[in-house]
């Protein structure tokens, strides 16, 4: 008959302790998008994250038919940001991104032409490490 060995069993529980704290813990991970700056007229924001992912969408109501937009990562060296813009009928009318392992680490420009009225504005960050803003002004 074998004996039991008490030694070889805290052992065990050990190991398995230690293997089970040094996996990685996702809940570290964070992602943040504010808005800043209203929602009529002008909108901005900003971004952050510590590896983790997050998508936020506003409405905004843009009078004209175009938007002037501009973003910019202060410091990312991972992950994506990514703007998406659509005119009141859905229609999208930016789409653009940055990587944050690549330059340029900013964008700006006007959008395409759409329908005034009542926009919406999609902010995302994936696997996003650093900070950011992003702001959108009527166009002409």
């Amino acid at each position: 008959m074998k004996t039991f060995k008490p030694t070889i069993f805290i052992l065990s529980i050990i190991v398995a302790s230690l293997l089970i704290s040094s996996c990685s813990n996702d809940d570290d991970l964070s992602a943040n998008v504010t808005i800043t700056e209203g929602t009529n007229g002008d909108i901005g924001g900003d971004f952050t994250g510590n590896g983790g992912t997050t998508s936020e969408t506003f409405n905004w109501q843009n009078e004209l038919s175009t938007a002037d937009y501009n973003a910019d990562i202060t410091a990312s060296p991972t992950g994506l940001f990514q703007m998406t813009v659509k005119d009141s009928e859905g229609t999208t009318l930016l789409d653009r991104s940055l990587n944050g392992s690549s330059e340029p680490d900013t964008f700006s420009g006007v959008t395409s032409s759409g329908e005034a009225g009542m926009w919406t504005v999609t902010i995302t960050v994936s696997n996003f490490n650093g900070d950011g803003s992003f702001t959108l002004s009527e166009g002409n």
